[in-house]
């Protein structure tokens, strides 16, 4: 192998350590916060699994007489490990799966810079390892309800769409409200800027902005969120009532639930039955099936208030910042050029949510903030003569 070939073997065996380590440290983190031992244990194999790759490119790069890179985390990535444990290990695990996909273009550089047959065999190893990841995270979506496995399965699927239907909990909501306290304030900011060259009146308005976004968006969602749970509450009292009262015509409406889905009709009734022997998965079931709701999907208003007012108030203070320091253009600018960071940083960070490219949804972001700091500074300069 060439010097320089081989220096680049090297530099992408160092690549592929550190994205073992990151890949490792969000496996543990996820496992000692999940709740289901079945998960967690599953979870702590793939972090195996990540460590001993780790150790097999180590080993290699020591036989290759170079360093070993120093395994220290960035805050950016310490922070975006918080992020995706807090988000929930599903949407964690989707996550880490894309970034995996993504590498896959780094272990088909590895594969041709290989200068062994031993190096090419590793490297396939790994890869192997890599796309059976999802295969063996499946293993925890399995119960020991030996006659209830469509139950089980059924269990995991309405997990995860409560997911989807709840847009990552109080992350989802942290992040949207920062994108509307952004979003408006920044509107004021450009506005008031544009009225009065930069006066000490933007950060007055700013400030009142940020306040009132707050405040409303945080009051929004503890009433949203109180009169839905309390409607769903409601619905899922009556539906105890009825499985308590009328049992028999409980077990057909399940048993036509699952025929409906295309399961044969001695299947669905001998399901319905198995149901039925244990209330509280019948509950669950034909809440789900008849309702669309879970005990997992029902939201905390205090939570969704705090989280949603917070994470609003510091969207919103972003673009005022420089005003607190100076005064005119140079502020101005400076506020101009913060803000458009942070649309593209919210806009990204989105993806946790939406699951789109982080490159695409802050690009999309940034741009309709611009358009919209455009619009208002120029209406605010049509203003200034009357201000």
């Amino acid at each position: 192998m060439k010097p320089a070939e081989n220096d680049k073997f090297i530099r992408g065996l160092q690549r592929a350590w550190l994205a073992e380590q990151v890949s490792l440290r969000i496996y543990q983190d996820l496992a000692k916060h999940e709740k289901d031992p079945s998960r967690s244990g599953v979870l702590l194999k793939l972090a195996a699994n990540e460590q001993q790759h780790a150790d097999r490119w180590a080993s290699r790069l020591r036989e290759l007489g170079a360093p070993v890179p120093l395994d220290r985390e960035t805050p950016g990535q310490r922070l975006w490990r918080w992020i995706l444990v807090q988000s929930g290990t599903d949407n964690a695990l989707k996550q880490i799966e894309n970034a995996e996909d993504n590498d896959e273009g780094m272990y088909a550089d590895l594969l041709e810079l290989a200068p062994t047959p031993a190096d090419s065999e590793s490297i396939q190893s790994v890869r192997e390892d890599e796309q059976g990841h999802s295969r063996l995270m499946h293993k925890a979506d399995t119960s020991v309800e030996p006659a209830g496995l469509p139950q089980s399965r059924l269990d995991v699927i309405l997990h995860r769409e409560t997911w989807h239907k709840h847009g990552g909990g109080w992350i989802g909501q942290a992040i949207y409200g920062a994108n509307d306290g952004l979003g408006s304030v920044f509107g004021i900011v450009s506005g008031v800027a544009g009225a009065t060259a930069g006066g000490s009146a933007v950060l007055i308005a700013g400030l009142a902005g940020m306040i009132a976004s707050a405040l409303s968006m945080g009051s929004g969602a503890y009433l949203a969120s109180k009169a839905e749970r309390e409607v769903n509450l409601a619905e899922m009292g009556r539906e105890r009532r009825e499985l308590e009262t009328h049992p028999d015509e409980e077990m057909e409406e399940l048993s036509l639930f699952y025929q409906l889905k295309g399961v044969p009709e001695d299947e669905a009734n001998t399901l319905a039955q198995h149901l039925m022997d244990q209330p509280e998965q019948a509950l669950r079931t034909l809440n789900s099936e008849e309702l669309g709701i879970t005990e997992i999907g029902l939201s905390n208003p205090w939570v969704e208030a705090v989280s949603a007012a917070i994470s609003t108030a510091v969207g919103a203070f972003i673009p005022i910042i420089p005003f607190l320091f100076a005064r005119g253009y140079p502020a101005i600018i400076a506020s101009f050029v913060i803000a458009t960071l942070a649309h593209f940083l919210i806009g990204a960070a989105k993806t946790i949510v939406t699951g789109l490219s982080p490159w695409k949804s802050g690009a999309e972001m940034t741009l309709i903030g611009l358009g919209e700091a455009l619009i208002t500074f120029l209406l605010g300069r049509l203003f200034a003569p009357f201000v």
